[in-house]
Formats: C-alpha cells, sequence, structure tokens
C-alpha cells in the first residue's frame, strides 16, 4: 500500500510533463509567452526591488500613456518588475560599468515597450468585452501558493497583507487574459493547403553558370575621351576657404584679411565654422565639378575658380552659410596622365553617367553571348570563351524562384557567388534566371556594379524528403511573423503617447 501511494504521485508529475512538453512542441510562442507573463507576475513577491530612482520621487515616472492610461514606474507594477528581471539580467555588465547611459536606456526602454504591450493587450481585451472570471482567478492564485506535495500553503498566503493581496490578485488576473490573447492569436490555424503550397515553391529548381562583367572594366580611353570633351568641368584648383553664419560676418572677417590686420588662415582657424578650420581653411586640390554642390549660382562658382593665385574671391552664399576663398595655385586643365585625377574624373562619371559605363559594360557581355552562339550553346562553349577573354565565371545552384531570399529555401545569399549577394529581391535577376530556357543565354542585366549573364544549366525538383522540413517550419515562420507584426501594432498604435525619452534623460540627469 505504501509503495503504491509512492507511485501516484509519480505518475501525475509524468503526466503533467508530457502535458508541458505536448505545449512547447505544438505551440512554443505561446507556451514561452505564457510563462514569461507569469514569471513576472510572480517575480516581484519573490525578489526585493533591486534599484529605486532617487531624486524627483517615483511618483513623477510618467513615461507616456496608452488610451490616455498612464505609463509609471511603481514599485511592485509590470514596469517595475520588468525593469528589475532586465537589471538582473545585466548585472555583471553594470557591475563593471554602472555608469553606461547606453545599456541602462536599453534597459528602460525595453522594459517600458513591455510595459506598453501589456497595457495594449489589457486594453484590447477590455474593448472585446473579455472577463476572466472570479473563480477562474482564484483558482491560478491557489497554484501559486502551492507546495512541492500539492498541497495549498495557507501560511504563506496569510502572511501577505491584504493590499499586496489584492495587487497580486489583480496582476494575476492580468496575466490570465493576456495569456488568453496570446493563446488566441497563436491559435491560428494554418491551411493544410496553404503549408503544401508553400512546400511546393521548392521546386522547380535550376542550376546556373555566370559571366561576369564588373563596371570597372570601362577603359580609361574613355574616361580621357569624356575629359577631353569636358574640360570645364575637370580643371583643377586649390583653395582656402572661410564659412560663417552671417553675410556680415563673413565681409567683415574678408576686410581684416584683405587689410592685413589678420593672416587667412589665422581667421580660419578663429572664425571659420566647416571642416577646413583647423587647417587654416586648405581645402586641398579639388576638381571644378566638385564645387557645383557647394556653390549653386554658375557664375559665383566659375569667379572662385576663376582666381588668380593669392586673389580673394567676393562673400558667397554656401550651403552651409556664407563663404568667401583664396586661390592657393591658378586653375589648370586636368592631367589625364596622372593616375589620381584620372580616378576622380572616373568617380565623376560612375556618379553622374553610371548609364554610359553600363551601356559600354552591356555592349562587352552582348558580343561575348554572340561568340558564345557562334560556337554553339552549351556550357562548355560558355566556359570556352569566358577563359580566352579572361572573363570572370561563377558556378551556384541549384535555387528556387525565393524573392526576398527566405530562408525557408535555398537563398541566393548563400550561394557563395558574392556578385549576386543582393540579388534576392532583384525583379529582372529572377526574371533573366527563370524565364531563359535551359542551356541558352539570358539577356545582360546589371546587378550592383557588374553586368551578368546567365545561362541555366539544369532544372530539378526537389523531394519529400527536402519539403518536409520547409512545411514543418513554415507555421513556425507564421507565429514568429504574427508575434512581430503584433508588438509593432501595439508599440506604433495611435493610442501611444510616447514621452519614453523625456522622463528618462530627466530620470538620468537627476540621478
Amino acid at each position: 500500500m505504501a509503495s503504491r501511494e509512492k507511485k501516484q504521485p509519480e505518475k501525475r508529475d509524468d503526466s503533467n510533463k508530457s502535458e508541458m512538453m505536448h505545449r512547447l512542441k505544438t505551440r512554443p510562442f505561446i507556451f514561452f509567452g505564457t510563462i514569461f507573463i507569469l514569471v513576472i507576475v510572480v517575480i516581484a513577491f519573490v525578489f526585493v526591488p533591486a534599484m529605486v530612482p532617487q531624486g524627483g520621487g517615483i511618483e513623477d515616472l510618467t513615461f507616456g500613456y496608452y488610451n490616455r492610461v498612464p505609463i509609471r514606474m511603481v514599485p511592485g507594477n509590470f514596469f517595475h518588475q520588468a525593469h528589475q528581471s532586465l537589471m538582473r539580467h545585466h548585472q555583471h555588465q553594470l557591475a563593471v560599468n554602472p555608469n553606461n547611459v547606453f545599456l541602462a536606456h536599453d534597459i528602460w526602454r525595453t522594459a517600458f515597450m513591455e510595459t506598453v504591450i501589456h497595457l495594449g493587450i489589457q486594453d484590447e481585451m477590455r474593448r472585446s468585452g473579455f472577463v476572466v472570471p472570479n473563480n477562474v482567478v482564484d483558482r491560478e492564485m491557489a497554484r501559486q501558493f502551492q507546495m512541492p506535495d500539492g498541497r495549498f500553503d495557507a501560511a504563506s498566503y496569510r502572511a501577505m497583507d491584504t493590499a499586496t493581496r489584492m495587487n497580486f490578485w489583480r496582476q494575476v488576473q492580468e496575466s490570465i487574459a493576456i495569456g488568453q490573447y496570446t493563446s488566441d492569436l497563436g491559435g491560428l490555424r494554418i491551411s493544410s493547403n496553404e503549408i503544401s503550397f508553400i512546400g511546393s515553391m521548392a521546386s522547380p529548381r535550376r542550376s546556373f553558370s555566370i559571366a561576369i562583367f564588373p563596371l570597372s572594366l570601362y577603359p580609361d580611353s574613355e574616361v580621357i575621351s569624356h575629359a577631353e570633351a569636358n574640360p570645364a568641368l575637370f580643371r583643377i584648383t586649390r583653395l582656402s576657404r572661410i564659412t560663417v553664419a552671417s553675410e556680415r560676418d563673413a565681409q567683415q572677417i574678408r576686410e581684416m584679411v584683405q587689410n592685413g590686420v589678420a593672416t587667412f588662415e589665422e581667421a580660419a582657424r578663429t572664425n571659420s565654422q566647416d571642416a577646413f578650420a583647423e587647417r587654416g581653411g586648405d581645402m586641398g586640390m579639388r576638381m571644378a565639378y566638385e564645387f557645383i554642390p557647394e556653390i549653386w549660382d554658375l557664375q559665383d562658382r566659375e569667379s572662385v575658380i576663376n582666381l588668380a593665385q593669392g586673389e580673394l574671391s567676393g562673400v558667397i552664399s554656401v550651403p552651409a552659410g556664407w563663404a568667401f576663398f583664396r586661390a592657393e595655385e591658378a586653375a589648370q586643365q586636368a592631367d589625364t596622365g596622372d593616375p589620381l585625377q584620372l580616378e576622380r574624373i572616373r568617380g565623376h562619371i560612375m556618379a553622374n553617367l553610371r548609364g554610359v559605363v553600363e551601356d559600354w559594360v552591356i555592349a562587352e557581355a552582348e558580343d561575348f553571348s554572340a561568340q558564345v552562339r557562334e560556337r554553339g550553346l552549351g556550357e562548355a562553349s560558355f566556359e570556352e570563351v569566358a577563359f580566352e577573354g579572361n572573363i570572370m565565371r561563377r558556378n551556384f545552384g541549384p535555387i528556387p524562384v525565393n524573392f526576398g531570399d527566405s530562408d525557408l529555401f535555398s537563398m541566393v545569399r548563400t550561394a557563395g557567388v558574392p556578385e549576386i549577394q543582393h540579388a534576392g529581391r532583384d525583379l529582372f535577376f529572377w526574371r533573366a534566371a527563370f524565364s531563359t530556357p535551359l542551356l541558352a543565354l539570358s539577356d545582360p542585366i546589371v546587378l550592383d556594379d557588374n553586368v551578368m549573364v546567365f545561362l541555366p544549366l539544369e532544372e530539378s525538383y526537389a523531394d519529400e524528403f527536402e519539403i518536409a522540413p520547409i512545411e514543418s517550419l513554415y507555421p513556425f515562420r507564421v507565429m514568429e511573423y504574427v508575434s512581430v507584426m503584433s508588438r509593432a501594432y501595439f508599440l506604433t498604435n495611435e493610442r501611444l503617447d510616447d514621452r519614453f525619452n523625456a522622463t528618462f534623460w530627466r530620470l538620468w540627469r537627476a540621478n
């Protein structure tokens, strides 16, 4: 009889563990969310609060409002409990540097956001008319005071004063309502047809060979031709500048320099309000086109660029205020034999005439395709022409159509080809890859700083062993998305009046 009595509790424990594991496996996000809520509710009655803000008192710690309900830090409330839990989690970092304002801000902000979500869910439940029955709250209260042998711990319950007991009762009531919301949200069922459809997206899959033509192939000869056709844009000059906020101040400083009261360098270090002040105003070597964003008026810009050596410009309006310039050297035509100057001209072309560069490189890619077709379409001729022309070639795949690069399927960014790292959301990439017939050449496409030609090599279909993990993982991805979007709903809701930063910085300065 004695041994039978010992086995009964073990059987009940196994049943509880089995149920817990079932909940964890079937609804992991709901399971952990409910556990977190209950832990937050109980934790204030287990631990002594680790910090009470000093200066100004707790009563003025209002960080905002949700649907006109104040979001306050009060000992024992959800905000305070979440904050203390995070403080304990980061206690080692805080011990090393207790004045780490970035960590403190992160802790307070996270606790604030959890509180916003907590209040938002309560508000949604109230608006829906949901009420937790008192007997359900009482039953959960009893579980919170259950001893290891399953009996109710009456002594601990009676030891609580009435106010604490009622506060605890109310928090348990809130946690049950929030748990119901979380359960309902997580219980949204996903159609088996939808899951099957997602699984079917793993096929068809294609493997590819690609020829890559970097935009850097654009030759120096073309850069030089552009510079010779537009000599005014690439004149070289060396100027110094003084920039101040008002036109009157600029005129006065210019007169001081003009009359020899102060040197240009002294005036720049003392008065200038731009990045060149510490260098005495020296801007270094510049090309004429680089002054276009600084000096909008063409006449003013030309007058500055054409200054004689040592000459001062008039006072000119610039985005940062008012400025005047001094020429350290007279302007000269660009020297296209200088690699540094040639690279600056190339930079201008890439920034402002990128289409010209792309057209030139596309023409090179089309010439490559024509040579491949002359030899007969196929991987061998593709490889031969690429090798003879010293053209970069890569192979990758198999991958399905995976627009957005979802980790449910094989991803472009993990294909091992750096040049297509960002192709996951490029419609032209997917169109070229999957509309081109097998063993045929795609039209050249521009992707980042390259032009590419695709050769689809083969097409295959995922089998059931590859599809099964996708179908198993998809519901979890849906739940993650639902969780993220539901949190975003409360944190961006028009009912939220967020005053966190003002209160936090006031509190930080006071302490």
